[in-house]
């Protein structure tokens, strides 16, 4: 199975900033002493791509340093060459895990998941919308028959997804987040179901089931982009939901056996994590990995 990676997913942040960045070189040297992956260097999006789903006046604000110091705090990152970088790889890993997907079955993005970016500005640590542009890179570059199921299982509403893609039959969005949680105005993806705190995990993996019979009904994918979110985990600062590690793992397992059942190919990224301890955060995401492979290896 292929994982993507680059050094530039780690930013160089003002000390005291609270996004924990260092998980993604923690993951890395997890990752890299796993049997049966293999770590490939994440691609640059390119501008093309990027107006897939992006607004031409956004980009080049991004590309040429002319954030106003408002959309930089929506980021939330201060704008920097290496910021835009990041973003570009983040966006670029997600379409080749997609493209890796569709010929083995299951690929995965060691970042990624960046669901609040919009298709005019950037929020929640989110510049460029991996998802949207992958999909759309998809339906333009290999095929424009692929039906894209993109299911966000983030703590968070996919907002930005659920904007971009709001009119597009192609493309079905799936959010199952915290109801009380960022962002507080929430957008209409295709299906929305917004849990209340401290959901737990037996009422969780319920919903996810009905919410994946109703994908069923509506909706034919063959292709998913699957955000695989740590922060719904009960040691999450921002997360809420108070899952387990055990039920995060069978959250996954329910999401990769749908697809090895209809050989669905599956990409998938990290998203969010903030765990109190960066390391349960970190253990999360592999175990995501761990999953994943067990389940990759079983495509036809």
């Amino acid at each position: 199975m292929k994982a993507f990676y680059a050094d530039h997913y780690v930013l160089p942040l003002p000390a005291g900033h609270r996004f924990p960045m260092e998980k993604y070189a923690q993951l890395r040297d997890l990752v890299s002493q796993l049997e049966g992956i293999k770590l490939e260097n994440a691609p640059a999006i390119t501008d093309t791509q990027i107006l897939y789903a992006h607004d031409p006046g956004y980009l080049i604000k991004v590309l040429q340093g002319k954030l106003s110091t408002q959309e930089q705090q929506e980021i939330g990152f201060p704008w920097s060459t290496q910021m835009v970088e990041r973003s570009r790889r983040s966006a670029g890993a997600t379409l080749a895990a997609a493209q890796s997907a569709l010929t083995e079955g299951i690929a995965a993005n060691l970042a990624g998941g960046t669901h609040h970016a919009y298709r005019n500005k950037g929020s929640g640590f989110c510049v460029f919308n991996d998802s949207a542009i992958a999909a759309r890179a998809l339906q333009r570059e290999i095929s424009a028959n692929l039906q894209v199921a993109i299911i966000d299982l983030d703590v968070h509403q996919g907002n930005g997804t659920a904007s971009i893609l709001e009119n597009d039959t192609s493309i079905f969005t799936l959010s199952i987040h915290g109801e009380n949680n960022f962002p507080f105005t929430k957008e209409r993806s295709d299906l929305d179901v917004g849990l209340p705190d401290k959901t737990g995990d037996d009422a969780y993996l319920a919903t996810l089931h009905q919410s994946l019979e109703i994908l069923d009904a509506r909706f034919k994918p063959n292709c998913i982009i699957y955000l695989a979110g740590a922060d719904p985990h009960e040691g999450d600062r921002l997360g809420k939901l108070s899952l387990t590690k055990e039920g995060i793992r069978q959250r996954d397992e329910v999401i990769f056996q749908y697809g090895l059942d209809r050989q669905i190919p599956i990409a998938f990224s990290m998203a969010g994590g903030y765990g109190r301890e960066i390391q349960s955060t970190v253990d999360i995401h592999f175990q995501t990995i761990q999953t994943a492979l067990q389940f990759q290896q079983q495509y036809s």
